[in-house]
C-alpha cells in the first residue's frame, strides 16, 4: 500500500481522481506525442526556423540548409501532415510558411526551456 506522507488513503484517492479528471484523453495525448515527434528531427526544426519570418520555396530552403531539394520536400510533407507548415502555389513553384502563430510559440517555448540552463 502506497500512501503519501501526511495524507490519508481517502485524500490520496481524491488527489488521484482530480489529476485523472484534468488529464486529456488517451487519443489526445497520443496526438500530442506524435506532434512532438515531428520536432524530434534537426532538419525539420531547421526548416521551421528558416520559415519564421518569410515564406520560402523548396529550392530556397535547400540552398539555405545545404541539402538536396528532394530531402527538403520529404521533410516538408511531414511538416504539412502535422499542420506545422502550409504551402501556396505560384505557377510551378510552391512556397512554404509556418502554418500559424502557434508553431512559432511551440518553438519559442522549447527554445526558452533549452536556454534556461
Amino acid at each position: 500500500m502506497s500512501e503519501w506522507i501526511g495524507q490519508s488513503s481517502e485524500e490520496h484517492a481524491e488527489q488521484i481522481e482530480r489529476i485523472r479528471e484534468r488529464m486529456p484523453d488517451e487519443e489526445t495525448l497520443y496526438d500530442l506525442a506524435e506532434l512532438f515527434k515531428v520536432f524530434g528531427d534537426t532538419t525539420r526544426v531547421r526548416i521551421m526556423c528558416a520559415l519564421f519570418d518569410e515564406e520560402l520555396s523548396v529550392s530556397d530552403i535547400a540552398d539555405l540548409l545545404g541539402m538536396a531539394p528532394s530531402a527538403i520536400s520529404h521533410q516538408l510533407r511531414l511538416l504539412r501532415a502535422a499542420r506545422l507548415v502550409r504551402s501556396r502555389r505560384d505557377g510551378k513553384n510552391a512556397y512554404y510558411a509556418l502554418d500559424d502563430d502557434h508553431v512559432r510559440q511551440i518553438f519559442d517555448k522549447g527554445l526558452s526551456h533549452i536556454e534556461e540552463r
